[in-house]
């Protein structure tokens, strides 16, 4: 096992362990809601969010995993949200997520769009026990990492995203478009949870733009990607179908660029992401591997 696996491997156990102890009690009345937030939570996932948020943090020299615990949970809860509404009949109508059926499939489509909205707002009341007495920040500084977050996840981000994917279903939509969609749905909050670790661990101005090239480059490089594993993976690995994105005729880096093409450019931007850390010198270094662990990325 690399440093990089086993760095991935230990920061995912701890952030699988503190996730369910941040949520309500899955026996809170009314059960079923909390029994579907837990569900969802605990389907699984790489975790990369809340781990790019720590190892940002620990970059630029903040190493309390316990104080920072609440920002890592609420990140992974905004994303699972994010892939339970995702999976409903009326967005990407997936039956399975992770080799695991829905939270749609499990409990209803009513519960699931319920549990995506419970884990959303939860997670905003779980930020502010950043800020003192609860925690060590500032109500200022905790005031600040809110503001974007939520820029982040809403019309100018994620759901903006979300949006024009849903409209460009069926349609040839150009790469402008193409960027915009990725940008905000996947790449943004990719870029927030590297901004948020780093104003947690208070980042100097040179720091923060470095960090937010990386996290950019980071975050298309992924979605490029995803979207070659969607043709040449393996569904049982994924734990999901392949070839969805052909079915659905939605537009991805291959189907616009070519193979090929999108290849090089999620090459382009691995490169770029390097170089982008270059001001960090060796300590940079775990997240210079974890952007090359991408073009080999099976899962």
């Amino acid at each position: 096992m690399s440093i990089l696996e086993a760095y991935l491997k230990e920061k995912k156990e701890l952030i699988d362990l503190a996730l369910p102890l941040y949520l309500p009690p899955i026996d809170t009345y009314p059960k079923i809601i909390h029994e579907a937030m837990h569900y969802g939570v605990a389907v699984g996932g790489k975790r990369l969010r809340p781990i790019l948020a720590l190892t940002t943090a620990e970059l630029v020299g903040f190493n309390d995993q316990k104080a920072i615990m609440p920002l890592l949970c609420s990140l992974e809860y905004i994303h699972t949200y994010s892939l339970i509404h995702d999976d409903l009949p009326a967005m990407d109508d997936d039956d399975f997520r992770r080799g695991k059926p829905s939270c749609h499939r499990v409990f209803d489509e009513g519960i699931a769009i319920l549990a995506g909205d419970a884990l959303l707002t939860y997670a905003f009341e779980l930020l502010t026990k950043l800020a003192r007495p609860q925690g060590p920040f500032s109500e200022g500084l905790v005031l600040q990492m809110i503001s974007k977050v939520s820029h982040a996840i809403g019309t100018k981000g994620l759901i903006g995203g979300q949006v024009v994917d849903l409209q460009s279903e069926n349609k040839i939509i150009n790469l402008e478009t193409l960027k915009f969609i990725h940008g905000n749905k996947t790449a943004a909050l990719f870029e927030t949870a590297m901004v948020t670790g780093a104003m947690l661990g208070n980042a100097s101005k040179k720091q923060m733009k470095a960090i937010k090239l990386y996290a950019n480059a980071f975050g298309l490089a992924f979605q490029i990607s995803d979207d070659i594993l969607d043709i040449k993976g393996d569904t049982v690995l994924l734990g999901k179908t392949v070839g969805s994105d052909e079915k659905k005729n939605k537009a991805t880096y291959p189907s616009l660029l070519g193979l090929e093409k999108a290849e090089k450019l999620m090459l382009k931007c691995i490169s770029d992401g390097k170089t982008a850390l270059n001001i960090f010198g060796n300590k940079g270094r775990l997240l210079t591997e974890l952007i090359e662990y991408i073009a080999n990325r099976r899962i």
